[in-house]
């Protein structure tokens, strides 16, 4: 299996992610690459956003989008260039078994021809663009902001589910383009970007990350050729108090935006279980950030005015996205 399909992780990431979260690190931006469980489970409380808004808040970080950063947002239009951060949904039954995206199109025979269609979707995974709702993991038995594991069955999530979105996220999106910066088309299945590397695409591109930015983390997995390899580049678990520190509100990445194998033994997605569970940060997973990359060339820029909407599932897990990135 190939590196853009890896459907093992497809079929396995809805169970894994829901049953193995685990909290920990310290708060100080580090370089330190070695990172062990233990730190993982100790970063789970000292990054924690718990209690940090309101009680019983389920907004997690997107409470740092705030008025005035929207408007913010909408003053780095200049060009009025957009560009679609997503995937087209695909009925290729390759990508695994029942497939992630089903379509069945049908006709109302009335006066004049109607077609109708019904979809049905598997998103979570390696394939499909898509957004975590913070129910979408679990640590512990706790949820985001001490939410009990018991408030998600199979009828949905009665707490964090993903129509907590349904206002939308618009803010200041900003590219970090880690190929571009390594002078490469592609980072090699399994390479971790660490915090110097945001850094120094930071320093490169001459801007800044801030709080209620979302940050799409460009690894080219979607320029990478089927015979790259198993796993994926993605960002090293010793990212996460980075995250933390410069009060990211989202996370976005061409994969899973952990890197695979985490190089954290007994933690599978440690950037997942610290995003999502502990700091309230939701994924933006599988996106495809080619064309935003090259549009960012041809503007000369790396940020821009991100807008987002989930479909608003009560109680869903996540939903189907198609980000957009105005110039």
């Amino acid at each position: 299996m190939g590196y853009k399909n890896f459907s093992s992780y497809v079929r396995c990431c809805s169970v894994t992610i829901l049953l193995s979260v685990v909290f920990a690190p310290t708060v100080a931006a580090q370089s330190d690459h070695n990172v062990t469980a233990a730190m993982v489970e100790n970063w789970m409380t000292e990054l924690s956003n718990w209690g940090r808004w309101e009680e019983g808040d389920q907004l997690g970080a997107l409470n740092l989008i705030t008025a005035d950063k929207r408007v913010a947002a909408a003053m780095l239009v200049q060009t009025g260039v957009s560009v679609s951060l997503a995937h087209n949904y695909s009925v290729d039954p390759n990508l695994g078994s029942p497939p992630p995206f089903d379509q069945n199109i049908s006709m109302l025979n009335t006066a004049g021809e109607y077609i109708m269609e019904r979809i049905s979707f598997s998103y979570h995974g390696g394939i499909h663009s898509h957004l975590d709702a913070l129910c979408h993991v679990i640590w512990q038995g706790k949820m985001y902001n001490g939410f009990s594991r018991d408030e998600v069955s199979e009828q949905g999530c009665r707490k964090l589910g993903i129509a907590n979105v349904k206002q939308g996220i618009l803010t200041r999106g900003i590219l970090m383009d880690i190929p571009r910066l390594k002078g490469v088309d592609y980072l090699p299945p399994g390479t971790a970007v660490y915090i110097e590397d945001l850094e120094a695409w930071e320093e490169q591109a001459g801007i800044r990350v801030g709080p209620g930015d979302v940050i799409f983390v460009r690894t080219g997995r979607w320029a990478a050729p089927e015979s790259a390899g198993q796993g994926s580049a993605g960002l090293h678990a010793s990212v996460a108090p980075w995250l933390r520190e410069r009060d990211v509100a989202v996370l976005g990445g061409d994969y899973a935006n952990d890197v695979i194998p985490s190089d954290v033994e007994g933690v599978f997605l440690p950037i997942h279980q610290l995003a999502i569970v502990a700091m309230g940060v939701r994924l933006f997973d599988n996106l495809d950030l080619e064309a935003l990359a090259e549009e960012a060339v041809r503007q000369g820029r790396w940020e821009f005015m991100l807008t987002a909407s989930p479909i608003p599932v009560q109680g869903g897990v996540g939903s189907p996205m198609n980000p957009i990135a105005t110039f």
